[in-house]
C-alpha cells in the first residue's frame, strides 16, 4: 500500500473511508456527502471513525484534529489523513 515514500496514496485512503463510512451507515457514502448533515452517523459513530482513522493510519488525531470540518466528508478526512501522514 502506498507510494514510494510509505505513505498512503489519495486514492487508497480514500477507498478504505468510505467503504468504512458506507458499512457504518449502511448506504453508500459519496466522496463529498456530509453524513453529519445527512444524519447518517451518530456520535459513537464519530468517536469509531476517529480509532478507525489512528489505527489504520498509524496516526494519533489529537484534541486540535477534533474539528467537525476534518471529519465531515470523505474528501476532507482524505486530505486530512494524508496532511497527517506527511506530517
Amino acid at each position: 500500500m502506498g507510494t514510494e515514500t510509505g505513505r498512503p496514496a489519495a486514492g487508497e485512503v480514500s477507498g478504505e473511508l468510505t467503504a468504512f463510512l458506507t458499512a457504518g451507515a449502511r448506504q453508500p457514502i459519496g466522496p463529498d456527502d456530509d453524513y453529519f448533515a445527512l444524519g447518517l452517523v451518530n456520535s459513537l459513530f464519530a468517536l469509531e471513525l476517529v480509532t478507525f482513522v489512528e489505527r489504520r493510519f498509524g496516526l494519533e488525531v489529537g484534541v486540535e484534529d477534533l474539528d467537525l470540518d476534518h471529519f465531515r466528508t470523505v474528501s476532507r478526512l482524505t486530505d486530512f489523513v494524508l496532511r497527517k501522514t506527511a506530517a
